[in-house]
């Protein structure tokens, strides 16, 4: 019994059947790449979305609007010896009204209007002119201050006199004159330089981050001190000394689980652990880079394990066939390889733990704090728990802060991230 010959036309047709399956491949590639780009641009979309909304409505607060004006040192109303306790915004008012030409009513509404449109900022600036020399009183002096947060607004097109005045927080007569004081040339606007060198304060236009920047890098420098030491050191034991069995398993299974562990719940722990139990000082940058120490800790372990794990075997092998001992194996061989993964774990643990906002509220840190803090025991802010605190305010013009603090906070997060690629990049090349 013979095999039969395939023909010419069997052949043909495999050969179609073998074409058209190899088409459909390549078609289902090109779909699933096609299917991978989308997504990609859905992300970058939505991205782009997020920092377009974010930077509109928070680039005016990176500029404000000064108001300039000749202030007359009335030696009838300003006190040589206090000059802190002259009332310097309503008599820069009054004189305001005057060069308006404007009479005041006998209950004085017009001066208390036209002082509403001044910061309180302008009382401090006066005061110490004539705090550092007296012997202004009697003449006229140039004061610049900024205008108050609704004022400010009204220069950024954010309050508008199309807009029925019911509807909003100035009149039709303070809007006339802000515009009279503008054509006169008093006002006049520039960088907003107060908010990267001012503390939070109740008050839109005279807050600043600069209290939030520092509590937030000295929480980072406690939780690196704490988190990254410890979290390499309990990963390179886990993964190169420790014995294998039940006890290291339900190490190793639970810290991924507390890798999961919401972060409310570490600052319920940090309350009842470091501020009820051992009594560190409430809103601390102590107790909030202990907290975020404890958060971090088992993204740094998991990170350290993948990238010991990720060495080639043959390393250690070669290193012990050479006389060295388990010890030097780690530390000068193993570990050295493994470092650029180490770094940018414990690098993006720290970004991450920088933008956490649960554990720091539950600790104090929503607290209206207007100092810079200047060693880690005293109470200071976060930018996360600034974002929230001037999101809740009331006046419209901490909302505009609130998108320019968290673009701080993104430009934060963004040089810490790039950070770690410069570093793993550079321990490449080095090892």
């Amino acid at each position: 019994m013979t095999d039969a010959t395939p023909t010419s036309a069997d052949a043909t047709a495999r050969t179609d059947r073998l074409r058209a399956g190899l088409k459909r491949r390549y078609a289902r590639e090109g779909r699933f790449k096609l299917y991978g780009l989308l997504a990609i641009a859905v992300a970058v979309g939505f991205l782009l979305l997020l920092l377009g909304r974010i930077i509109e409505q928070g680039h005016t607060a990176f500029y404000a609007h000064t108001l300039t004006t000749p202030v007359y040192m009335d030696p009838a109303r300003v006190d040589r010896a206090y000059p802190q306790g002259t009332n310097f915004e309503l008599l820069v008012a009054e004189q305001q009204l005057a060069r308006f030409g404007i009479t005041d009513d006998a209950a004085g509404t017009k001066a208390l209007a036209m002082r509403s449109l001044f910061s309180s900022e302008l009382k401090f600036v006066a005061a110490e002119r004539v705090a550092s020399n007296p012997n202004v009183i009697g003449q006229t002096l140039p004061i610049a201050a900024p205008l108050s947060d609704d004022a400010d607004l009204y220069f950024k097109g954010e309050i508008s006199g199309e807009t029925p005045q019911d509807q909003r927080r100035l009149t039709n007569e303070q809007i006339d004159w802000l515009d009279r004081m503008e054509a006169s040339g008093n006002v006049s606007s520039h960088f907003n330089t107060g908010l990267f060198t001012k503390g939070d304060s109740t008050e839109p236009e005279l807050a600043g981050v600069l209290g939030a920047i520092v509590g937030s890098a000295l929480m980072l420098m406690i939780t690196a001190v704490i988190a990254i030491p410890l979290g390499v050191g309990a990963a390179v034991y886990l993964e190169e000394f420790a014995p294998r069995g039940r006890l290291t398993d339900l190490i190793e299974v639970n810290i991924n689980n507390l890798a999961a562990v919401p972060s409310i719940i570490y600052g319920l722990l940090g309350l009842t652990l470091f501020i009820n139990w051992m009594h560190l000082p409430r809103a601390s940058p102590l107790v909030g880079g202990l907290v975020l120490a404890l958060m971090a800790l088992p993204t740094i372990i998991i990170a350290t394990r993948s990238s010991l794990k990720a060495v080639p075997p043959s390393i250690r092998e070669a290193a012990l066939a050479m006389g060295a001992s388990k010890t030097q194996t780690v530390f000068q061989h193993t570990l050295p390889l493994a470092m650029p993964g180490v770094m940018t774990g414990s690098i993006i643990s720290m970004a991450h733990a920088l933008g956490e906002t649960a554990p720091l509220l539950l600790i104090g840190m929503v607290s209206f704090i207007p100092g810079i803090p200047t060693s880690i025991v005293e109470p200071t802010g976060a930018l996360p728990s600034l974002v929230y605190i001037w999101e809740n305010a009331s006046e419209r013009a901490f909302h505009e802060r609130t998108a320019a603090a968290i673009l701080v906070l993104l430009t934060f997060m963004i040089i810490m991230n790039a950070a770690a690629i410069i570093l793993r990049r550079r321990f490449e090349r080095r090892w």
